[in-house]
């Protein structure tokens, strides 16, 4: 069993239990642990198992205490978890601690989808960890492809949901990839989408599109992946709007932006998957916006069609660029996108977007072809 404490100031090495046994009876063990002292106030516990060798089925954790021998402050926690944690089989668990006076942070579930053509083909052989790094630490290594068994062949296309509880790591920044695997083979990996489990938004994207070439007598293969982009929500940016409505200053910093999306004419152009897209201009770029509400039709980006948007943002300037892609979810995912157009209304300019191609789902940068 293993340990890994988190301060204000940073966080411990794993610490392992072994010979650090102070007392003990037949269902509780205590530990004597030096901790440094510049890791400041202690915010959360990391506790699991470092392997998981043939004779360790499971470890049962019932109570959890912890005292400063300086202070004598205490914090007491019932666990009632057994590890590996079903159903995903993840050996670690995580909770925040409470000091007097001191408010805890709350335990998160993240859904952690990844991206990949091929990763089901070489599951029996990869072994796979991420790190989730946010504004209040991170995750630690966690498996990937426990969640990966119970898989079926025949759904080698779609996205793979892995489910990580953890102390709630605030803003999400980068994820760290650990990749190895028995045999020679290849990954390709597209992006990492993360949210949490109990929120629609905001999604934290993590844009990879690199192929990954394991081989068994090498290291293992580490990436450091920084967070793309955050897809909001149309909910929060109404919410952004409404504020500054409130501060009568910056409201007329808004400005108004008509986005018509072309959807091209051909046998499997549309898409049910989530679009979404960024404006840039000579002075600033705008928010992740989900075009979600269009004001023609209740299904957007149907084959054939045309659909309005109406968003708001802080003055961009003249328009030169915008990203647009999707998230690759629904049934029917890929998305044949002919144009783009958006009127800047305080301008009473338009600006057209050509694309004439699939759009899959990493994001693509259309340049503008011509304004009036």
């Amino acid at each position: 069993m293993v340990m890994v404490f988190y301060g204000s100031n940073g966080k411990s090495n794993p610490v392992s239990m072994e010979n650090k046994v102070e007392h003990q009876t037949e269902n509780q063990i205590t530990y004597d642990i030096h901790l440094r002292s510049d890791l400041g106030m202690l915010y959360k516990v990391r506790l699991g198992l470092q392997s998981l060798e043939n004779n360790i089925s499971q470890l049962s954790l019932r109570h959890f205490k912890i005292q400063n021998t300086s202070t004598l402050d205490t914090f007491s926690l019932t666990i009632n978890k057994t590890l590996p944690l079903s159903p995903n089989g993840d050996r670690w668990i995580e909770f925040p601690i409470q000091w007097p006076l001191k408010e805890a942070l709350s335990v998160v579930t993240y859904h952690l989808t990844v991206f990949s053509r091929n990763i089901l083909n070489e599951r029996n052989l990869l072994h796979m960890t991420a790190c989730i790094y946010g504004t209040h630490g991170d995750t630690g290594d966690r498996s990937l492809l426990q969640a990966l068994q119970n898989i079926q062949q025949g759904e080698k296309n779609e996205p793979l949901l892995v489910i990580v509880d953890a102390v709630d790591l605030g803003e999400l920044e980068k994820i760290v990839l650990l990749i190895s695997s028995k045999t020679d083979c290849k990954l390709d990996i597209k992006k990492l989408h993360v949210q949490e489990a109990a929120k629609e938004h905001p999604i934290y994207v993590f844009e990879v599109n690199e192929e990954f070439s394991v081989n068994a007598n090498k290291p293992k293969i580490q990436r450091e992946i920084p967070r793309s982009f955050v897809i909001r929500g149309e909910k929060q940016n109404n919410d952004i709007d409404n504020n500054l409505n409130k501060e009568g200053s910056k409201v007329k910093n808004l400005t108004e932006y008509t986005v018509k999306v072309y959807t091209g004419d051909k046998r499997g152009a549309g898409t049910d998957a989530n679009v979404h897209i960024i404006l840039f201009g000579n002075k600033d770029k705008s928010e992740v916006f989900q075009l979600s509400q269009s004001l023609e039709h209740q299904n957007p980006f149907e084959r054939g069609k045309v659909d309005t948007f109406k968003i708001k943002t802080k003055n961009l300037g003249s328009l030169r660029s915008i990203e647009i892609g999707h998230d690759g979810k629904g049934f029917a995912s890929g998305w044949f996108l002919e144009k783009v157009e958006i009127t800047d209304t305080a301008r009473n300019s338009m600006h057209c977007f050509n694309c004439n191609r699939s759009v899959d789902q990493s994001i693509i940068t259309l340049y503008m072809l011509f304004s009036f």
